[in-house]
């Protein structure tokens, strides 16, 4: 009996590859979740659409096809100072975050970072507050959400990347996003990959100094936070206030901005609380970040 039992056991582990939670009754700990992936074996762990990674990504227990990501995950790397950076100092820390455009009110998302030969570039660290764990497998590091971080209620997942300790180059992250209709089933959900690109300190571009100009400012007799930026595209504009857990408060869609130099207003709801929040905002994919303090 108890060879029988260590082969059913061995029958389920190695059947629990990377799949995006779609059912409050598939939640787990971040542990062991993260203990999952570790044992869940080869490829099947890798699941971003990176190069040698299954081309059908999540897919194989979320039946369909894999759509183009490119508008849906909004990717936005920050430096030291909660300001977004498109290039990387060797060695620096910088927090990493991915948010769904739709928010469904369920979803999942798993990510990676390679260099120009798709090997591991720096080093993921999840983060309890980010609503994000992380784990290892082929060499190759991973983050993704955890059992309490799959809903509508946390936006925006944040982890931590260091990066390479040499410039090895061009810096690819590649995310993967389901979004899920929480339905108990495996169809209909909506996998989402897409790929971002960070280079090197060494290739600084006229889009990061220009994202660089961005200011944002809160007006209390107003209650509304002003932003001003230089563009160097006209794209359509959305903004989103997150408070320094990683929880989306307030969000909203815009018109397009013009090329050049823009300033706008957003007043914010009566309900926004006191206190520091992280304005994201985006022409087009292109994101700015800055900090607000909000007294009333």
């Amino acid at each position: 009996m108890k060879k029988n039992y260590f082969l059913i056991g061995l029958a389920a582990v190695s059947m629990g590859f990377f799949a995006f939670q779609n059912d409050s009754q598939m939640a787990e700990s971040g542990i062991t979740t993260a203990l999952k992936h570790r044992f869940s074996g080869g490829v099947n762990a890798a699941l971003t659409g990176a190069p040698g990674e299954s081309a059908q990504a999540c897919t194989q227990c979320h039946q369909g096809s894999t759509l183009d990501g490119s508008q849906e995950n909004s990717f936005v790397l920050l430096n030291a100072s909660l300001q977004p950076v498109t290039s990387y100092n060797p060695g620096d820390t910088y927090q990493a975050t991915i948010q769904m455009s739709s928010n469904p009110t369920k979803k999942g998302f798993c990510a990676t970072a390679l260099d120009p030969s798709d090997n591991m570039a720096g080093a993921f660290t999840g983060s309890g507050i980010g609503g994000t764990v992380d784990f290892s497998s082929g060499g190759r590091d991973y983050a993704t959400h955890t059992s309490t971080s799959n809903t509508d209620q946390q936006t925006a997942w944040i982890w931590t990347w260091t990066a390479p300790a040499s410039n090895v180059g061009d810096v690819t992250f590649y995310i993967a996003t389901n979004s899920a209709n929480n339905d108990g089933g495996t169809t209909g959900d909506m996998i989402y990959l897409s790929q971002h690109t960070v280079g090197s300190v060494a290739s600084v571009n006229e889009q990061e100094e220009s994202l660089n100009s961005f200011n944002a400012g809160y007006n209390p007799s107003a209650n509304a936070i002003t932003v001003d930026f230089t563009s160097l595209s006209s794209g359509v504009m959305s903004f989103n206030l997150v408070d320094m857990s990683g929880k989306s408060v307030y969000s909203k869609s815009m018109l397009n901005a013009e090329v050049g130099v823009n300033e706008h207003t957003i007043e914010l709801p009566s309900s926004i609380e006191n206190g520091i929040y992280v304005v994201n905002f985006f022409v087009g994919n292109n994101p700015m970040s800055a900090k607000v303090l909000v007294q009333k």
